[in-house]
């Protein structure tokens, strides 16, 4: 069975290695389950305060629901929705910016 997106066409050929994509879907993941959460809380207290009559599942966007957020953050990875910043070294090996954080603006720093 072949996996799409690939792991070449993920790390753009070699220039992200594949430490850096784990870590950057491990935080669009983490990204993606907030979202989910945050949409299932107030279609909770729309539901509880009689402002909807919708189920539950029909509050919540579908991709998000129905789809692992690994696999959300794998797709949206490979579409461009999310771009992976990896941070220049400095001479002592260090990076400029050890923390590494899912931006709203769609990018990944690792």
């Amino acid at each position: 069975m072949m996996i799409k997106p690939s792991i070449d066409q993920l790390t753009h050929g070699g220039e992200i290695n594949r430490y850096e994509l784990v870590i950057a879907t491990s935080k669009v993941a983490r990204a993606i389950t907030d979202e989910y959460c945050e949409q299932r809380e107030k279609a909770e207290n729309m539901i509880r305060t009689g402002e909807t009559d919708k189920s539950l599942a029909s509050l919540i966007k579908g991709n998000i629901r129905d789809k692992k957020a690994v696999e959300n953050a794998v797709q949206a990875l490979a579409t461009g929705e999310y771009e992976i910043i990896v941070p220049a070294e400095t001479a002592e090996g260090e990076t400029e910016n050890d923390s590494v954080a899912a931006e709203a603006s769609g990018e990944i720093t690792l």
